[in-house]
């Protein structure tokens, strides 16, 4: 061990010394809006961090995790003094020169500060990190982030199934075809992926990911997978689909393992069926590992039973993406308010009162209760009960916001709260 006195600045063979922030309620700077941020972001949120992002633009995803009040965004460039009252700052922005301006003043006032461009100019590094029941871990090897993030993942899955060993994570062989993976990430709490769907994650080179997946699970990822935002945020930014289909091809012909994350299941309004079809027509196989769909997960996180013995033999999925009145829709709307069982609507809370006007008009009872569940699975689902004949007034004065699945029907009054 060498020594060093007092006021000697650390030495790559220093050692970091290991320590858990508690972040809650206190105020955490990100400057920058970019990837770094995207992946960095969810976990200062679930820590409960004060959240300031300083940056003139920013991911879509990063900016949905804005205009959802997770984080407050300024929109500008880095200034001197942004960094006053900080306990923790996470630079990240593609301007270097801001980025040692605000290394510079993290340092003055005595701020820990990651830098994601300099690490050795940095007083504080970002450990590989994975979550188990409760358990988090993290792991620092120095200079070699990958090494560190395989040593995290050896522990969790050990901790998930009880062995402790590490995982096998296949090399690719020389003229092996390009291996593509569409996979569907469940309703959003990161528990809730198939084993199949983390395992196959974690073996990424590159990930395509939705908005509405289980995006913690990014945090996880070692930093030389590269992470394509494909998100689509309703009536705002998104991704072409056929963006979306061009990269799965162009990274898969550069012999890259490519996962598409998706939310829910990806042949449930996921257009997953598209991806692959696009793949096939260039001649690259595709695998789809199914995920656990909002359309039963949801409700039933709610405490709602989409069936129910003697209440409801049949349950129906619908978007309500277009309004009933819209030409393009191919809804039978006055079929399904004939129809006796529960209703499960995605992608309706814009047009949830055109909706219920077309079932009662077309006879379902105004008095059917329904119940609206926002962001259903994670920490910020909340669930907002009406009947039909006022849900579009309840869910404008709820201020109900996507994501958010809608049930229609008697279950909703049977169901019994969870924890």
């Amino acid at each position: 061990m060498t020594a060093h006195a007092a006021g000697d600045p650390q030495t790559a063979e220093t050692p970091a010394y290991p320590v858990g922030l508690r972040l809650s309620g206190r105020r955490t700077v990100v400057i920058g809006g970019g990837q770094v941020a995207q992946r960095r972001l969810p976990a200062l949120i679930a820590a409960g961090a004060d959240i300031t992002l300083i940056s003139p633009s920013a991911t879509p995803s990063v900016e949905a995790m804005a205009e959802a009040c997770e984080i407050v965004w300024e929109r500008r460039r880095y200034q001197d003094g942004d960094l006053a009252d900080t306990w923790y700052a996470l630079v990240a922005s593609s301007d270097a020169t801001a980025n040692t301006a605000a290394s510079a003043e993290a340092e003055r006032t005595r701020t820990w500060c990651v830098r994601s461009d300099d690490a050795e100019a940095a007083t504080a590094w970002t450990p590989a990190t994975g979550r188990s029941d409760g358990v988090t871990v993290a792991i620092l090897t120095g200079h070699d982030p990958r090494r560190s993030a395989a040593v995290r993942d050896a522990v969790v899955e050990g901790l998930r199934d009880g062995s402790l060993a590490a995982p096998h994570r296949r090399p690719r062989a020389d003229g092996e075809a390009p291996r593509v993976h569409l996979v569907g990430g469940g309703p959003g709490d990161p528990d809730l992926i198939t084993v199949r769907g983390r395992r196959l994650l974690a073996e990424a080179d590159v990930v395509i990911a939705d908005r509405l997946g289980p995006r913690d699970l990014l945090d996880e990822l070692p930093p030389h997978v590269e992470v394509i935002d494909a998100a689509k945020i309703p009536y705002g930014r998104f991704m072409a689909q056929e963006a979306i289909n061009q990269a799965l091809v162009d990274h898969a012909k550069q012999g890259r393992t490519v996962v598409r994350l998706k939310g829910g299941d990806p042949f449930v309004f996921g257009r997953g069926m598209e991806e692959a079809q696009a793949l096939a027509a260039e001649g690259i196989a595709c695998t789809v590992v199914p995920g656990i769909s909002s359309t039963i997960s949801v409700p039933g996180a709610a405490g709602i039973p989409v069936t129910h013995r003697g209440v409801a033999h049949e349950f129906t999925v619908v978007s309500g993406h277009v309004a009933p009145d819209d030409p393009r829709s191919l809804v039978d709307w006055a079929a399904l308010a004939r129809l006796r069982g529960t209703l499960v609507l995605l992608m309706a809370v814009e047009r949830i009162g055109a909706i219920a006007e077309a079932l009662v008009a077309h006879g379902r009872a105004p008095e059917t209760p329904v119940a609206i569940i926002q962001e259903g699975t994670m920490a910020t689902q909340r669930r907002v009960d009406a009947t039909l004949a006022d849900v579009g007034a309840t869910a404008k004065a709820e201020n109900v916001r996507p994501p958010a699945v809608i049930v229609v029907g008697d279950v909703v009054s049977i169901g019994v709260p969870t924890v």
